[in-house]
C-alpha cells in the first residue's frame, strides 16, 4: 500500500510539472528573449516553483485519497437514510462552510473592501473596511449554500439543467440594469472566486455521490452542475445586496 502511494504521488509529481510547464516555458521566454533580463532573485523564483509543484502534487493526491471518496460516503449515507431534510441541510452547510474558507473570496473582500474605502463608498477605517469585506463574504456564502440546496433539488427531481442556468443568467443580465455601477463588478467576479480549492472537490463529490445512489440518475448528467450553480447564484445574491444596501 505504501509503495502504490509513493508511486502514486510520483506520478502526480510528474503531471504537476507537465501541467505547469507551458507557463514556466512563457515567463522564460519573456524574460530572456523578450525583456533580456535575467531572472530577479533566481533562486527564490526556483525555490517557489518547487514548492508550487509539490503543493500542487500533493494536492490533487489528497482529493483522490480523501476528499473525493468521503464526500461520495456521506452522499450515499444520507439517501439511505432517507431524510430529504437532513441532507438539504448538510447541503446548505456543506456549500456555507467551503465558501467562508475560500482563500480567493477571503482576497476578495478585503480588496473589494479597500478600493470601496478609496472610492468614498464606505469610511476610510479598519472597522468600515473589516464590516464590509465581512458582509460581503457572508452574502457570497449564504448565495453558495442556497445554489447548492438548489442544485441537490435538481438531481432529487430530474430537473433539466440547462432550463435553471439560462433563467439563472437571464436574471443576472436583468438585474445588471438596475444595480449600482460599483457593485457590478464584484458581483461578478464574486461568481469566480467562491469554485475554487475548498469548494469543488467536495461539492463535485456531493453531486456525484448523490446521483450514484439514486435509482434511475445517472452521474455523467445528473451528477454534475452543482458547481454551475456555486458560480451563478453568487452574481445574483451581490447584485441584490448592492440593490438593497
Amino acid at each position: 500500500m505504501g509503495s502504490r502511494t509513493l508511486l502514486a504521488i510520483l506520478r502526480r509529481l510528474a503531471d504537476a510539472l507537465r501541467d505547469l510547464a507551458p507557463i514556466i516555458i512563457v515567463i522564460a521566454f519573456f524574460q530572456i528573449v523578450v525583456i533580456r533580463q535575467p531572472f530577479p532573485n533566481l533562486a527564490g523564483v526556483a525555490l517557489g516553483l518547487t514548492c508550487v509543484v509539490l503543493g500542487l502534487a500533493l494536492f490533487i493526491q489528497g482529493l483522490e485519497l480523501g476528499l473525493f471518496p468521503l464526500g461520495e460516503a456521506i452522499a450515499d449515507a444520507f439517501v439511505h437514510k432517507g431524510s430529504a431534510v437532513a441532507l438539504l441541510a448538510f447541503a446548505f452547510c456543506l456549500g456555507f462552510g467551503t465558501t467562508v474558507a475560500e482563500p480567493a473570496l477571503v482576497a476578495v473582500g478585503d480588496k473589494a473592501a479597500e478600493v470601496a474605502a478609496e472610492a468614498g463608498a464606505i469610511a476610510d477605517s479598519d472597522d468600515a473596511r473589516s464590516t464590509y469585506a465581512f458582509q460581503l463574504r457572508m452574502v457570497v456564502a449564504l448565495s453558495v449554500g442556497a445554489a447548492i440546496v438548489l442544485g441537490v433539488v435538481r438531481i432529487l427531481r430530474g430537473w433539466p439543467l440547462h432550463h435553471l442556468i439560462i433563467g439563472g443568467y437571464a436574471l443576472v443580465t436583468l438585474m445588471t440594469l438596475f444595480a449600482p455601477d460599483e457593485i457590478i463588478g464584484v458581483a461578478y467576479d464574486s461568481g469566480g472566486v467562491t469554485t475554487s480549492t475548498i469548494t469543488v472537490p467536495l461539492v463535485t463529490a456531493l453531486g456525484v455521490g448523490l446521483a450514484s445512489s439514486i435509482k434511475g440518475r445517472d452521474p455523467m448528467l445528473d451528477g454534475f452542475g452543482l458547481i454551475a450553480f456555486a458560480s451563478l447564484t453568487p452574481m445574483i445574491f451581490v447584485l441584490a445586496y448592492g440593490m438593497v444596501i
